[in-house]
């Protein structure tokens, strides 16, 4: 089985961009912060879509030297799609042996990332939590970008 979660988005001035979202009816549903990975994600969605069908605005926050903030032009502001899968080891597994390349493998069990045949970036997120970590999984090594 296999759901669709969300997409997500980067954004430059997140406040800006919830207000945009709340002209056209989407709500903050969570937000999520991670001092150490320096961002944070904000979820927004429809009344009653809460949990589903979501997008996920992501804000990279500005470099502590002061150094420019980054820009998100050439379409690198669209991040990824996102799925949930009832068994992330065995939907990589298939999805590998067919030749695609698992750009983040599933190390914690958890997530893995992958791309479409035109570079969009694909999220897979396993249901109700993570695995336990399992090889070839836990060794494999990222693969390009994602």
């Amino acid at each position: 089985m296999v759901k669709y979660l969300h997409s997500m988005i980067r954004v430059t001035d997140p406040e800006a961009t919830i207000r945009f979202f709340e002209l056209i009816g989407l709500k903050e549903t969570r937000r999520m912060e991670s001092e150490k990975g320096r961002f944070t994600l904000i979820f927004l969605a429809a009344p009653g879509e809460e949990g589903d069908a979501e997008v996920e605005l992501t804000y990279n926050w500005p470099a502590d030297d002061g150094s420019e903030p980054e820009n998100y032009g050439g379409g690198r502001n669209f991040g990824h799609l996102a799925y949930q899968v009832d068994d992330i080891y065995e939907t990589c597994q298939r999805i590998s042996d067919a030749g695609v390349t698992i750009n983040r493998p599933p190390r914690d069990g958890h997530m893995a990332f992958i791309r479409t045949p035109d570079g969009i970036s694909i999220e897979l997120l396993q249901k109700d939590g993570s695995l336990e970590p399992a090889e070839p999984w836990v060794s494999m090594e990222n693969t390009g970008s994602w």
